[in-house]
């Protein structure tokens, strides 16, 4: 089973496997490392190689080397303090010690366990010190190479209180304890950490107020995206001629504001901003572009955002356990597919919906993602990656709304569609899964 913080965890673009798991396994490298040491190498493997320049992954294993976390460094630092690096190609530890630093990239060797391999080593006088083989595999979430097949990379479900380990066992353990969802998720959470419903209920609203910030902060920005395509950011200017015009004028603005909040997410998540992996940063727009909808529009007040959050979270859990958020695995639709079929479950949750309709909803959402690629364009999370958090945003309410006009009774279990997912990422061809070099990766010219 997993904390709600292997959701949801802040860190900064543009990627959670790209980015924040390197930096994270890179600093922890660093930080094992108790003897001398003259040189560091960084090899990245099969995906973190094909799209690492465009996913910044050359620059998180710099400031991971260096001592630094995603949640703990901003993006203005960090971009400092990357071009210090990669120009004078060292690093700077905390204690101060200079340490020069190789990154390979070797696009054409994919380790046997996971798409997303790395290995770092450490040298002195030409000896190696300490090596370390890990795999970023999705969410930030890592695993390592020697316990890989039997470290399932979850927290062990003696630590919660109701365990559970799919969609029809979370039903029954709620059924059984008459609990919703957000509550049998918030006591698990309360017994695996030690603190009071208020104290986790406070980390939610840190976590919400981090997607709120970030939406504000993208209908703020303009100018163009970093990476040389070209891609002007849009939020600003949409949210300038939204604030024109009320809802009642065109019912279907509603559509729009939920567009705006998920571009002005995905937007900051490019450009290397502070974000929340929802569950990815590559679907980071979704969840805080319905929550920001209902919250502005709808009233949704704390104790609401957190039962969204929550319920959202549960769901993501099942995904993680069951199938993958690796989008270098499964493709997109482990991706926007799940961070939809999360959203749908919260905002079904919050009107009321029953359990079974919150499931169906969350069926639904990630039924009609199934088979989507992940093809980004130049290996940058930009095209089609900002514009898809928008659709899957749409998705979800679409989703939720058609699953509370319902009973609850539907065909196909939410289980069924998380391994359907699991079966078509496993038989989607590696050129559609996080590689660039299939679909609009290759079909849509660079220049």
């Amino acid at each position: 089973m997993f904390s709600i913080h292997e959701l949801f965890r802040i860190g900064l673009g543009p990627s959670s496997s790209h980015t924040i798991g390197p930096m994270i396994a890179a600093a922890e490298f660093s930080a094992k490392i108790s003897g001398a040491v003259d040189r560091f190498e960084a090899v990245l493997f099969g995906s973190l190689a094909l799209t690492g320049i465009g996913h910044a992954t050359d620059k998180a294993v710099l400031l991971g080397l260096a001592g630094y976390l995603p949640d703990k460094i901003e993006s203005d630092m960090a971009e400092t303090l990357y071009l210090d690096f990669s120009k004078n190609k060292h690093v700077v530890t905390n204690v101060g010690q200079v340490i020069p630093v190789d990154v390979v990239f070797e696009p054409e060797i994919f380790l046997l366990e996971h798409p997303n391999g790395m290995t770092f080593t450490a040298y002195y006088e030409g000896a190696i010190v300490a090596r370390s083989t890990s795999f970023s595999i999705g969410g930030g979430a890592l695993k390592f190479q020697d316990s890989f097949n039997t470290d399932p990379g979850e927290t062990p479900v003696s630590l919660f209180k109701y365990s559970f380990d799919s969609a029809e066992s979370l039903i029954n353990q709620c059924r059984l304890h008459d609990m919703t969802i957000s509550q049998l998720t918030m006591a698990n959470e309360m017994h695996f950490q030690g603190k009071s419903e208020d104290e986790i209920g406070m980390q939610l609203d840190h976590i919400w107020k981090t997607m709120s910030d970030c939406v504000d902060r993208g209908c703020e920005q303009h100018g163009v995206l970093p990476g040389g395509l070209g891609i002007k950011r849009r939020a600003k200017a949409l949210y300038d001629d939204l604030q024109q015009q009320a809802l009642s004028m065109d019912p279907l603005t509603a559509l729009d504001w939920i567009s705006l909040f998920a571009l002005a997410v995905n937007e900051e998540n490019a450009a290397g901003g502070r974000v929340v992996t929802a569950p990815t940063n590559g679907a980071a727009g979704v969840i805080p572009a319905v929550l920001a909808f209902l919250v502005r529009f709808e009233g949704l007040g704390k104790v609401r955002v957190r039962e969204f959050l929550l319920t959202s979270a549960a769901i993501g859990m099942l995904y993680k356990e069951n199938a993958s958020i690796s989008a270098a695995e499964v493709g997109c639709q482990g991706e926007i597919g799940v961070a939809s079929s999360m959203a749908a479950a919260g905002y079904a949750a919050v009107m009321n919906g029953s359990i079974a309709q919150i499931e169906n909803a969350a069926e639904i959402a990630m039924e009609h993602h199934l088979g989507m690629t992940c093809d980004p364009i130049g290996g940058l999370v930009q095209v089609p990656c900002i514009e898809r958090n928008t659709m899957g945003a749409i998705k979800a309410i679409n989703a939720a709304r058609l699953a509370l006009r319902g009973d609850g009774v539907h065909r196909v279990s939410l289980d069924s569609v998380i391994l359907t997912m699991l079966e078509t990422g496993r038989d989607m061809e590696r050129k559609y899964k996080e590689t660039a070099l299939g679909g609009l990766a290759v079909n849509v010219a660079l220049c």
